[in-house]
């Protein structure tokens, strides 16, 4: 491996690592604000156990997204020392407000709530988790501040070789940004529902403080229903505009080599020549591609050889081709799993509203399982 594949790799692995917790606590940090805020109108003290209880988890989600972001910083400027170089006074920007505003707020009053039980009332008390999550939430945003440039640059001029920053507002009016923003915030209500519903499965499959997590449970079917259903139509918004603006990543997610027949067929899944640049077998829908890219039951897609010809017109002879064995699968898996988790939560809804969830243990198995792997 060269020194390329090598950046690429240590970057991947704590990038990875980073967005397995930070999602996790920009939900938790929601759903915990939710639960003590339950407990304050309602004064039932098992929505105060559960704000405590799964504040804990949220805390420490959040301590591993701090250590993992702060590694990804210095991996900018160590491993894409270049691109820094070029574009660091605009990427900067939005690293430096998360960091002085948003950040500052999340560390000041998580520190609060942790020690502050019994020490305010109770209102001043759920002010500081609600500030916790507001500041994660914006600690988010200015992150898929810098990310949204990336996928939609504007609002820079080119200076001595370098990009510079003309516009600030366009750092947060990137119309990509109010499509990824979202897609993550109500990922992020998904994944905490998730993680409530997994580990409560757990204890109820052992008999294990069966009305609290119960309760939990419950809780969490609304997360996961609502984080679902948001998610997927967000998603297919976010996918549409991908079909405009990156032709090249859309047409690799369907590892679409030839312009599309009209209608489009969706592939399910293919086998992927990328040596020979073609599909060599798939199985695929009719109309659903122009479903998804079209709102329609009609519309071609342009192909990969195609949008290679426009970029080699537009910026020069080059392989504009992406991975794409691995954006096709990634997008499915993707897809296949926002849907199955979006099922399970439907399941349990109406087992839940039944009264048979503990009745019906393969369902505690299935939204357990996942969990339960993590224990070990």
């Amino acid at each position: 491996m060269d020194i390329l594949v090598l950046s690429r790799l240590q970057f991947a692995l704590t990038t990875v690592f980073h967005f397995f917790f930070v999602p996790l606590s920009v939900g938790l940090a929601i759903a915990v604000a939710i639960m003590q805020t339950l407990y304050y109108v309602k004064k039932q003290e098992i929505y105060k156990d559960m704000a405590r209880f799964w504040g804990k988890i949220f805390v420490l989600s959040f301590v591993v997204g701090v250590v993992t972001g702060i590694i990804q910083e210095f991996q900018f400027g160590m491993n894409w020392s270049e691109y820094s170089r070029f574009v660091g006074d605009i990427f900067g920007v939005p690293l430096a407000i998360e960091a002085l505003l948003a950040f500052f707020i999340e560390s000041t009053f998580i520190g609060l709530w942790i020690f502050g039980w019994n020490k305010f009332r109770k209102g001043v008390h759920l002010s500081f988790i609600w500030l916790v999550a507001i500041g994660s939430t914006l600690s988010a945003f200015w992150i898929l501040a810098a990310n949204s440039f990336m996928q939609q640059p504007g609002g820079y001029v080119i200076e001595n070789g370098r990009a510079i920053l003309n516009n600030f507002s366009y750092l947060f009016t990137n119309p990509y940004l109010w499509l990824q923003f979202p897609h993550m915030w109500f990922g992020a209500l998904l994944t905490a529902g998730c993680l409530i519903a997994g580990l409560s499965a757990l204890k109820l499959l052992q008999n294990k403080d069966t009305a609290f997590f119960k309760k939990s449970f419950n809780f969490s079917l609304v997360l996961i229903l609502v984080g679902g259903i948001l998610v997927s139509g967000v998603g297919h918004t976010q996918t549409q505009r991908l079909l405009n603006i990156q032709p090249m990543k859309f047409a690799a997610m369907e590892a679409l080599y030839e312009n599309s027949e009209d209608p489009a067929s969706l592939a399910i899944i293919a086998g992927i020549d990328e040596a020979n640049q073609k599909r060599s077998w798939d199985l695929s829908l009719r109309y659903l591609l122009s479903l998804l890219s079209f709102n329609s039951t009609s519309g071609a897609v342009d192909g990969m050889h195609t949008v290679n010809q426009q970029f080699e017109q537009e910026y020069g002879p080059g392989d504009y081709y992406p991975p794409v064995t691995t954006m096709f699968w990634s997008f499915r898996i993707m897809t296949a799993g926002a849907a199955a988790l979006l099922l399970l939560g439907a399941i349990g809804a109406f087992l839940s509203r039944k009264k048979l969830l503990e009745k019906n243990r393969w369902y505690l198995y299935a939204m357990g399982l996942p969990s339960r792997f993590l224990s070990f």
